[in-house]
């Protein structure tokens, strides 16, 4: 394709100064900054506080699901700094699974839950902090944004807990089995809301 100008060639002298065609890299006389796109700093430190909140009940609930969470604590942070969606989503997983080994080892309700909300809020955090780092830059005011969807996440996960745990403590007593399956339900019911 070949680009067609109406304007008139500069006069001589002109391009030295940095007056030459607009946008053209050589004469611009505006040194634009490269755009930072990691992550928001309050992205990455909510995350990893849910994250270790989420490895803490973990741990009180069965200890070999909070080594598993605490593994996906260290992949959150790996995932943020490498600003991959990929390894965010790994993380995630291997929380699912050390809660799911927390709850089949008899771990409490209650520490199950708390885990699990505690779990997807920190990989919505650093998946938002991560989108909002390509679109915008770490440089942008963008405190207000991630507070505002880490608060939305954490309502959003506390309503669904409130249901889960009302029903599991109407229907089901207090069997761990059902617990994990409520649990499931949860996580289900919370990722439909998020997205």
């Amino acid at each position: 394709m070949v680009a067609v100008s109406s304007e008139a060639p500069p006069a001589d002298g002109d391009e030295a100064r940095g007056e030459g065609p607009v946008g053209d890299a050589s004469t611009d006389p505006v040194d634009r900054p490269e755009r930072d796109a990691r992550p928001p700093a309050l992205a990455v430190v909510l995350s990893l506080v849910a994250a270790g909140v989420a490895s803490l009940a973990a741990l009180l609930a069965a200890p070999l699901g909070g080594v598993l969470l605490g593994g996906a604590t260290v992949a959150l942070a790996a995932g943020s700094l490498r600003r991959s969606h990929r390894l965010l989503s790994w993380a995630a997983g291997i929380g699912v699974v050390g809660l799911a080994v927390a709850g089949y080892r008899g771990g409490g309700v209650e520490a199950l839950l708390v885990g699990g909300v505690a779990l997807a809020l920190a990989w919505d955090v650093a998946d938002h902090g991560l989108s909002v780092g390509e679109q915008v830059g770490r440089g942008a005011r963008t405190r207000r944004n991630v507070a505002v969807h880490a608060g939305a996440t954490l309502l959003a996960g506390a309503l669904s807990v409130g249901v889960v745990y009302g029903v599991y403590r109407a229907a089901a007593g207090s069997r761990p089995v059902a617990a994990l399956a409520l649990l499931l339900f949860g996580a289900v019911v919370l990722a439909s809301a998020l997205r």
